[in-house]
C-alpha cells in the first residue's frame, strides 16, 4: 500500500512538473521577440500603400475579416471550426476594438509568428502560411492597414468550448504543427514556379482549405490534394487528371482565379469569396506564376474506379430526375455553359470522392461569382424544397456516373445528413 501511495505521489509530482514546464515553455514563446522588420521604406508613401493593398489582396484578408454587411475589416465574421465558433478580430485603426494601438512589431508578431496581444492566436488565422511572407511585403501591409478607418465594433473572437478556448494549449499545438520559418525558394525551378509557391503556401495560404487537416486540426502530409472544411470541398490541386487539375491548361487556371470560371469549373462557396476578395485583384503575371507552381506538383496517388452501370436503378431514376430538372442548363451531355454554367462532363469536382460540395449546392443553391472579367455570374437554384433525399442521391449518382465521370454513390442517408448539417429546408411532398 505503501509503495502504490509512493508512485501515486510521484506521477502527480511528474505531472505538476511537467504542466508548470509545458506553462513556462508557452508564457516564454507568447512574450518572446522577433528580428526587426528590415524592408525599404523611403519610397513615396503612396507607393508603399498601394504595394500594402495588394499584399492584402494576396493574403484575403478583406474575405474573413468582414462580417456580412459590417463595414471591411471591422471583424466578427464567422469561421466554423470542427472544435466550435471562431469570429474574426476587427483588424480596422479603431484604438479600443481594433489595431489602433499597434506598431509595426506587434502586428508582424501576429500575422507571422501567431501571437496577438492576447495571446496565441487560433490557426484559423493563417500565420502558418503568413510565415513565409517576406519582410517588405509584412511592411508594405501594414503601412496599408493603417490607412483602414477605425470602426469601433468589440468582437467576441474565442466561442470555443472548454478545453479548446485555452489558448495556452496552442504553444504545444504550434510545437506540433508550425514551423515558423520564412520562405525558401525551390531549387532547380524557374522564378516564375517560386514567385507561384511564394503565393500559393505564403500570402495566399492554398492548404489553409486544401489541404485535409488530422483530429488535431493540423495539416496531413498530402499536401494540396484536396480537403473539406465548413461543408465545402476544396478540391485537389495536383496535377492528378481525374480529381485535380490534370486536364486544366494554364489559361485555364488564370481564368478561374481572374474571373471565377473556366472551360471546367464555376467558383462557389468559399472559394467564391476568395476569387472576389482575393484573386481577381492579382496581376496576370502572378496568376501565371500560380498556375505553373500548380502544374509542376506531382499528382496525387490515383484510384482505380469502375463507373456504375447505366443499368443500376438508381442510375435509371438519376437520369429521369436529371432530364427534367437538369438538362436545361447543364445540357444532355453534361457540358454546361462555358464561363457561366459548370461542366459535368469529366469532372475533377464531380469525380472528388466527397460529393460535399455537390450536395451543397444542389441543396442550398448557389450564387455566382461577379467580378471584373465576369460581371453576370449565374446562379444555381436551391432544390431541397424540391427534390426528396432519394431523387437528389440518385441524380447525383447519376452525373458522377456519366460523361467519363466515375465515382462513389450518393446514397438518400448522404443527402439526409448533408440536408441536417446545412439547415437545408425539408422536401415539400406536394402529392
Amino acid at each position: 500500500m505503501k509503495k502504490l501511495t509512493k508512485l501515486a505521489a510521484v506521477v502527480a509530482g511528474c505531472g505538476i512538473l511537467g504542466m508548470a514546464g509545458f506553462i513556462g515553455f508557452a508564457k516564454y514563446g507568447e512574450h518572446r521577440t522577433f528580428p526587426a522588420i528590415k524592408a525599404d521604406t523611403t519610397g513615396p508613401i503612396a507607393a508603399q500603400i498601394k504595394r500594402g493593398e495588394y499584399v492584402a489582396a494576396t493574403g484575403d484578408c478583406m474575405a474573413c475579416h468582414t462580417a456580412h454587411g459590417k463595414p471591411a475589416y471591422a471583424g466578427g465574421y464567422v469561421l466554423e471550426t470542427p472544435f466550435g465558433v471562431i469570429k474574426a478580430s476587427n483588424i480596422t485603426m479603431d484604438k479600443e476594438t481594433g489595431l489602433g494601438n499597434w506598431d509595426l512589431a506587434r502586428f508582424d508578431k501576429a500575422v507571422r509568428h501567431g501571437i496577438g496581444t492576447h495571446g496565441y492566436l487560433y490557426p484559423a488565422m493563417p500565420y502558418t502560411a503568413y510565415a513565409k511572407m517576406t519582410d517588405q511585403d509584412i511592411a508594405d501591409l501594414w503601412t496599408y492597414m493603417q490607412t483602414i478607418a477605425p470602426v469601433k465594433q468589440k468582437v467576441v473572437e474565442n466561442e470555443l468550448p472548454f478545453p479548446y478556448n485555452q489558448r495556452v494549449l496552442l504553444a504545444g499545438w504550434n510545437l506540433l504543427f508550425f514551423r515558423d520559418q520564412p520562405f525558401t525558394p525551390l531549387p532547380g525551378v524557374t522564378a516564375i514556379v517560386n514567385r507561384g509557391d511564394y503565393l500559393v503556401n505564403g500570402p495566399g495560404h492554398c492548404a489553409a482549405c486544401h489541404t485535409a487537416k488530422n483530429f488535431l486540426g493540423g495539416d496531413v502530409s498530402a499536401a494540396l490534394q484536396g480537403g473539406t472544411l465548413q461543408g465545402w470541398h476544396a478540391p485537389d490541386l495536383t496535377t492528378n487528371p481525374r480529381v485535380g487539375l490534370g486536364h486544366w491548361t494554364e489559361d485555364d487556371i488564370v481564368s478561374y482565379l481572374k474571373t471565377g470560371a473556366s472551360r471546367q469549373s464555376v467558383a462557389t462557396g468559399p472559394m467564391q469569396e476568395a476569387v472576389e476578395y482575393s484573386t481577381q485583384h492579382l496581376t496576370d503575371p502572378d496568376l501565371k506564376a500560380i498556375a505553373a507552381y500548380l502544374q509542376q506538383l506531382p499528382a496525387s496517388p490515383s484510384k482505380t474506379t469502375t463507373a456504375i452501370a447505366a443499368t443500376d436503378p438508381q442510375m435509371v431514376t438519376g437520369k429521369l430526375v436529371m432530364e427534367s430538372q437538369c438538362n436545361a442548363c447543364h445540357n444532355t451531355d453534361g457540358s454546361g455553359v462555358r464561363h457561366m454554367i459548370p461542366a459535368l462532363s469529366a469532372s475533377a469536382q464531380v469525380n472528388a470522392d466527397d460529393p460535399a460540395n455537390l450536395l451543397h449546392v444542389v441543396l442550398k443553391g448557389a450564387e455566382g461569382p461577379v467580378t471584373a472579367g465576369n460581371p453576370t455570374g449565374a446562379g444555381m437554384p436551391r432544390f431541397d424544397w424540391r427534390l426528396p433525399d432519394d431523387n437528389i442521391a440518385a441524380v447525383l449518382t447519376y452525373i458522377r456516373n456519366s460523361w467519363g465521370n466515375s465515382a462513389p454513390r450518393v446514397t438518400p442517408d448522404d443527402v439526409k445528413q448533408a440536408r441536417s448539417q446545412l439547415d437545408a429546408q425539408q422536401w415539400l411532398d406536394r402529392q
